[in-house]
């Protein structure tokens, strides 16, 4: 009997199709390996790159030589995969969906060779595709995105044999600044093109503000306002600027820092159920919306946000690691969810951290939420106490409830993972008064007696007090 005609008979052994060998990819199939054993349960991966199990978000501190080798990135390798009977297929891009058939059509991307696997389950953990604009120039030698492993590597080897020191950073969100830190870090001129007027639109702009301000006594170049019309060449065809339609910035390397989509293209021809920002919609135990055997995780999904009652599209390593964890759970017979996500993230430029979790102002006033604001200066320790660095706090508040909606912090030193005792107050649906009485640690050289997220609780909840009143 076929593996087409043996789906769904009971006894027979199973077929798991996964698509995409990254994080939540492999973190589904190791799962359902620990639980299910070959005998059971056939896994088949493809991955069509070189690289599988690796640290996206680690690229950037390999290309500014932070993480000395590329390897050191590889969670595990395609070897460590196999070992665990998984039979995982590199260098094969998955090109059809038959959803009807329960069957994947992949091709080898170096011989260009076809074939076709049956499923009785299939994972689609596709993940993200790099913003390209379409403008002139934007293929030019010299010109590079970054959200792959083989992506880092080219931006090396062109950093390596480019003799000019000027580099352009298009785009300021987290891509952006850390790619800005990895240039100044080879000993690059750096210049940030910005579209916004702010660098890191995932806050609001005045606290994107202190994070111009703060990259430009780095020594970047901050250009806000400003969107690129088309990347300029030289005789050699190579890059020599970008320019906007009033300026050109001279350029020896380019880098492509706008974002990215859900890759979703083979889930969309598949006719399967997409969301406003183009991920796949799945239930709480990743399922695909309407489909029994088929689940998606990763970049290439849409989450449920806890604070705003939305659907995101949040493009984090963290949520494809537990995706991956509760598909193959799922796929292997047992139960797991995945209930949501309020948004936190975290970033450095420099010595610059970066964070925010919840909703910004605009996303509050999308949601139709009245709210107040509070934002102080604090610093990491006790003033008194060596090293102890300034950080400014802003936290978000619904007007008349008091519940907090969001925090975002930028500082130095010690202020970044201050984001996360919100990021678990938002998800316990915490008021800003009730966060006054956490009872954090304290000790002169880690906080303050107040500690700066307290701080502005305290003057969150007079400002909801005062809007009430």
């Amino acid at each position: 009997m076929s593996m087409s005609a043996a789906r769904g008979v009971p006894g027979k052994r199973e077929r798991l199709v996964v698509i995409g060998g990254d994080a939540a990819g492999m973190s589904a199939a190791s799962q359902a390996r620990r639980l299910k054993g070959p005998d059971e349960l056939e896994i088949v991966a493809f991955e069509r790159g070189h690289f599988t199990s690796f640290s996206a978000c680690g690229i950037p501190y390999w290309v500014g030589g932070d993480v000395p080798e590329r390897d050191q990135l590889i969670a595990r390798t395609a070897e460590e995969h196999r070992a665990r009977d998984i039979d995982l297929r590199m260098r094969t891009e998955v090109v059809e969906i038959d959803v009807a058939g329960g069957r994947v059509r992949a091709r080898d991307v170096d011989s260009g060779a076809e074939s076709w696997t049956s499923y009785d389950k299939l994972v689609i953990a596709t993940g993200a595709r790099p913003i390209r604009p379409d403008m002139p120039g934007v293929d030019a030698p010299g010109v590079h995105g970054v959200q792959t492993l083989d992506d880092g590597q080219a931006l090396l080897d062109t950093l390596a044999h480019t003799r000019g020191r000027r580099a352009v950073v298009v785009g300021a969100g987290y891509i952006g600044v850390e790619m800005a830190e990895a240039l100044i870090n080879r000993g690059y001129e750096v210049t940030v093109v910005n579209r916004g007027s702010e660098p890191m639109s995932t806050l609001d702009p005045d606290m994107g503000r202190l994070v111009h301000e703060a990259m430009e006594g780095l020594g970047i170049t901050m250009v806000d306002d400003a969107e690129v019309t088309k990347i300029l060449t030289g005789g050699d065809g190579r890059v020599r600027a970008v320019a906007t339609e009033d300026a050109e910035y001279p350029a020896d390397v380019v880098v492509l820092g706008i974002g990215v989509h859900p890759e979703t293209a083979l889930a969309r021809a598949a006719g399967l159920p997409l969301g406003e920002h183009g991920g796949l919609l799945t239930d709480l135990a990743m399922r695909v919306r309407g489909h029994e055997n088929i689940w998606a995780g990763g970049d290439c999904v849409e989450v449920l946000d806890l604070v705003s009652g939305s659907e995101r599209h949040v493009p984090l390593g963290t949520h494809a690691n537990k995706h991956g964890q509760i598909i193959g759970t799922n796929a292997a017979g047992g139960y797991a969810t995945f209930p949501g996500v309020v948004g936190t993230a975290v970033s450095k430029v420099c010595d610059l951290e970066i964070a925010r979790t919840g909703l910004r102002e605009k996303d509050a006033r999308r949601a139709g939420l009245q709210y107040v604001t509070a934002t102080i200066e604090s610093t990491s320790r006790a003033g008194y106490y060596p090293g102890a660095e300034t950080m400014t706090v802003k936290l978000l508040a619904e007007r008349r409830t008091g519940r907090l909606l969001g925090a975002q912090i930028v500082g130095r030193e010690g202020a970044g993972k201050r984001v996360d005792v919100a990021a678990v107050a938002l998800t316990a649906g915490m008021t800003v008064e009730q966060m006054t009485s956490l009872d954090l640690g304290y000790a002169p050289p880690f906080s303050p007696v107040w500690d700066p997220v307290l701080v502005a609780a305290r003057k969150a909840t007079k400002a909801v007090m005062s809007a009430t009143s």
